[in-house]
């Protein structure tokens, strides 16, 4: 089985396609949030450098959040674009599942985060001692501060662009709080890849088509910022 996996879910963006055994062709663009510049640019040369076509993938894999509201529009629509095209299913990979996946056999939780602005990070726990990441409590918005607060003394393992951007709080909080390599930092569509080959092993039936499709929106765990203004009319 193979998958198309992308991921946009935070500025740094990438695309792969992976079978049961590897990932055939990866790509990393890290251009900032820019991905609707990107995207296709990058699945093509990921299948061409595949020879594959859109058509002969078995389905299509997209980080679902949480993250950039922007970003994360594109990829989802980029999905269900091909989804619809190709009749294939889509598979939703929550993002904070496949940073944590990055560490596979880690001794102790990893803690995924990224940064939410604000002065918060998006965040869940995660316990990889068997390989793949077992969610330990829901994702969640919370400021670093309060998070670290409530790691202190637990060892645990700091990933992501949020633990990057707070790094200083994290190592400053104790000899237990473990700072996981720079380049595990962000979500990689390679990763994204098999975890859906994992999901789809676990149920064939995970995967979501025709009028699912319609219903599936990002995971944002925070109201946009942007909001539609009411529409005004005019007073006779």
């Amino acid at each position: 089985m193979s998958i198309l996996a992308f991921d946009t879910a935070t500025p740094v963006g990438s695309a792969a396609l992976v079978d049961e055994e590897r990932t055939v062709v990866g790509r990393y663009f890290d251009i900032g949030l820019q991905h609707s510049q990107r995207l296709f640019v990058e699945i093509e040369q990921v299948l061409d450098t595949a020879a594959v076509a859109i058509g002969e993938v078995e389905a299509i894999a997209v980080s679902i959040g949480p993250g950039s509201f922007t970003g994360l529009r594109i990829g989802l629509s980029a999905a269900k674009g091909f989804c619809l095209a190709t009749g294939r299913p889509l598979i939703a990979v929550p993002t904070l599942t496949a940073l944590a996946a990055r560490l596979p056999f880690a001794l102790h939780p990893v803690c995924a985060m990224l940064d939410a602005r604000k002065r918060e990070v998006y965040t869940a726990l995660f316990d990889n001692s068997t390989g793949w990441p077992r969610l330990l409590n829901e994702p969640r918005a919370i400021s670093p501060e309060a998070l670290l607060e409530e790691r202190m003394g637990e060892p645990t393992i700091y990933t992501g662009d949020g633990a990057l951007a707070y790094r200083s709080l994290v190592v400053a909080s104790g000899r237990q709080a473990l700072m996981a390599p720079s380049h595990c930092a962000r979500p990689e569509a390679g990763t994204i890849g098999h975890l859906a080959l994992s999901m789809l092993r676990a149920d064939p039936r995970c995967g979501l088509q025709g009028t699912e499709l319609a219903a599936v929106e990002p995971l944002y765990l925070r109201e946009p910022d942007a909001k539609v203004a009411p529409k005004q009319f005019p007073r006779r």
